[in-house]
């Protein structure tokens, strides 16, 4: 990268690992499996090419465990995956939380559950994402629909790990994973790259702040312990203190939650003006560009929000949408995951209609999506 724009024909998994590369990731620790394993192949390439590490572990429990510990040593590291996997990993991924050790995991799903259909599309993690390891904690999670947010958003989600000292997960899906697009390159002067914050030579809490706490690594100096057992903000470890346990894990809640207006983003169209409101996310959200122009021959003005951030949830979006349409509609491919999120967060004001697809990895289309909103408005009229 220069000065210059450049373009590359990519596809999406090729594009996260350049992403990771131009984000600064120094370690990969992965276990091959579909459809993520390009991810893991191409950094397997380039990795050491810029004198960094790439490594095949035993399993996803042993490859998020090796990222996890590099991460303190001071590298920005990252895992990839698929459903099983992720379940595999859940148990680190909640010692990552309450470590508040930054690293990205790339989920990229497919239909389950369990082994399921190893090759087919399926957006059955979301709710994985949100709440799959025990315990209370705020996750962040980014849905990337295209070949070109696969390499912004993985580029983001090392930023956001960075910046709050969190785990982030890019929940892209087979769809995007695969299919090859062009994707520009901005100039390096022009890509946002942070780095966590370091201690000073003063400095002796490093946990539980609402305000992120400086990260020291191994070897620095600081000799601080790392537990996933309760700790204060020193790192020491205590088991019995119910204040002590509080106090750390409503920081964890603040941190994110208190920034989820700089962390949440999502994509709108049109939603001042429009009898239906759409809010879809990943690969079913390419359906809408095409279903809004089929929606304006029927007289129907379609808007639409598309999350590029499902955790922390946008909620003020999908209220805002919820006070100018007469129904709101939600296609996604799992049974329903979004949908009752949508739901909880419009409480009643206009009615909340699923549109689901499971199974054999077929799309959403925009005729299928059209027919439900047609469907679903004449129920209202």
């Amino acid at each position: 990268m220069g000065k210059m724009s450049t373009t590359r024909f990519w596809q999406g998994n090729e594009a996260c690992a350049e992403a990771a590369i131009v984000a600064g990731c120094q370690f990969f620790a992965g276990y091959p499996i579909t459809p993520a394993s390009e991810i893991f192949e191409h950094l397997a390439r380039k990795l050491p090419q810029a004198g960094r590490i790439t490594i095949q572990m035993e399993d996803e429990i042993a490859s998020l465990g090796t990222v996890i510990g590099a991460s303190w040593t001071g590298a920005k590291a990252m895992t990839a995956t698929s459903g099983p996997g992720f379940s595999l990993m859940q148990e680190l991924i909640g010692y990552a939380f309450m470590t508040e050790t930054p690293c990205v995991v790339a989920d990229v799903q497919r239909a389950g559950p369990s082994t399921g259909q190893a090759t087919k599309c399926g957006q059955g993690d979301v709710m994985q994402v949100r709440w799959g390891t025990h315990g209370d904690y705020v996750s962040i999670a980014l849905s990337p629909n295209s070949v070109q947010e696969m390499f912004d958003l993985t580029i983001r989600a090392f930023n956001l790990a960075e910046t709050y000292r969190t785990p982030v997960v890019l929940l892209a899906d087979e769809i995007i994973a695969h299919m090859r697009e062009q994707v520009v390159i901005p100039p390096s002067n022009q890509i946002e790259i942070v780095n966590r914050k370091k201690p000073k030579p003063t400095d002796k809490t490093f946990f539980g702040s609402e305000n992120i706490a400086p990260m020291p690594s191994v070897g620095e100096g600081y000799n601080v312990p790392v537990t996933g057992s309760t700790h204060n903000e020193y790192g020491h470890r205590f088991t019995a203190d119910r204040t002590v346990h509080e106090k750390l894990v409503k920081n964890l809640f603040r941190k994110i939650r208190n920034n989820a207006e700089k962390i949440v983003d999502y994509e709108t169209y049109n939603i001042d003006d429009c009898d239906v409101g759409v809010v879809s996310f990943g690969c079913t959200s390419r359906a809408i560009y095409e279903t809004v122009e089929l929606a304006k021959e029927r007289d129907l003005t379609v808007g639409s929000v598309r999350l590029k951030t499902i955790w922390p949830f946008p909620e003020e979006a999908v209220r805002n949408i919820a006070q100018n349409v007469k129904v709101i509609v939600v296609p996604e491919l799992n049974m329903r995951e979004v949908f009752y999120e949508v739901e909880r967060v419009v409480h009643g004001a206009v009615p909340v209609v699923p549109v689901n697809k499971i199974g054999g990895g077929e799309m959403i289309t925009p005729e299928e999506l059209l027919e439900e909103i047609v469907r679903s408005v004449k129920k209202i009229d």
